[in-house]
């Protein structure tokens, strides 16, 4: 199936067949990253969630940190995505934007 099985040492691990460079490890500097916005109701209230942080786990928090204490409001690591309560996009932009981080466009 997905694993090697050749010689003394036995490989389990499952390859991934429809992604296979994949690599979400990655870190890349701030000013090339392509950071999207998505917006969600949970339970009636909003969530704004800005993403594909391919950055260090101490760095992401330090921006959530950063996020939270200037915007006053609660928030959340989830695998790459920041995930911070209230619709905050265009505070968010500025303050990452003055911070050196690049959005799409």
């Amino acid at each position: 199936m997905g694993a090697k099985l050749d010689g003394n040492s036995f490989n389990t691990t499952k390859e991934d067949k429809k992604n296979p460079n994949k690599s979400s490890t990655e870190i890349i500097p701030k000013n090339q990253h392509q950071l999207v916005f998505t917006f969600e109701k949970r339970k009636g209230k909003p969530v704004t969630l800005v993403g594909r942080f391919n950055i260090s786990e101490d760095k992401k928090k330090d921006v959530l940190k950063l996020l939270k204490k200037k915007l006053a409001c609660g928030g959340a690591i989830n695998e790459e995505w920041l995930e911070l309560q209230g619709d905050v996009k265009e505070k968010i932009k500025t303050i990452l934007e003055s911070d050196g981080w690049k959005f799409r466009k």
